[in-house]
């Protein structure tokens, strides 16, 4: 193993699921929500226009209320025939598509059994996580809102290094979103932009210089 690179950190949506626009086109198609009028209302919160006053981040520092989020959101939405889209379980509806990737959990208990230290590091809207497969697989669990931070701020990626017991240059980031990625390399963090797990494997089999495609019998 290289010596230098003692902890994984991994995003959870779209790297340990299903990828995130599979995953919300799935919730629009199964809800009928008008997918081109989801996309219209959503760019602001993501395209920068509403830093300093983004209910997005807010939200996702854990500074606002699941379900005033949920009923804000519902009132900008319309189904395909023009209806109304029912506020009350809004964001649990939207994640359950986002289904677990099961390679990437052994992949990371794989990583996990060779000694290096592992994290999620979780960008939260209020949603459940299937901490059931969290035990088996990390040390350290940090889930934004819940430590009043976001990415791609770097305090949260030093929080979670912190928490890891280790510098930033001794770990690797895993996330699936370019920003994300490009704040942990300026921080000293070896980046891993993840595309598919069999890549991301073979990226962090190359960067630990460890096996990391056995998978524990235990596990299953």
């Amino acid at each position: 193993m290289d010596g230098t690179r003692r902890g994984v950190i991994s995003d959870w949506a779209g790297v340990l699921t299903t990828p995130l626009f599979d995953s919300i086109s799935a919730w629009l198609r199964d809800e009928r929500i008008d997918h081109a009028h989801y996309q219209r209302v959503m760019r602001p919160y993501f395209d920068g226009s509403l830093d300093g006053n983004n209910p997005v981040h807010a939200l996702e520092r854990g500074e606002i209320d699941t379900a005033r989020f949920e009923r804000d959101l519902a009132a900008l939405l319309r189904l395909t025939d023009g209806g109304p889209v029912a506020a009350e379980g809004l964001i649990h509806r939207m994640f359950s598509r986002f289904h677990p990737v099961h390679e990437m959990y052994e992949t990371l208990r794989a990583v996990r059994r060779s000694g290096v230290g592992t994290a999620l590091l979780s960008n939260s809207w209020g949603n459940g996580y299937p901490r059931e497969h969290f035990d088996s697989t990390f040390d350290e669990v940090v889930i934004s809102g819940e430590v009043g931070m976001r990415k791609p701020e770097p305090r949260i990626y030093l929080h979670t290094c912190e928490r890891l017991g280790l510098r930033p240059q001794d770990c690797v980031f895993i996330d699936d979103l370019a920003h994300n990625v490009r704040t942990a390399e300026e921080l000293g963090m070896t980046g891993v932009l993840h595309t598919d797990a069999a890549t991301t494997r073979r990226e962090l089999s190359r960067i630990l210089s460890v096996d990391v495609h056995d998978e524990d019998p235990r596990a299953a």
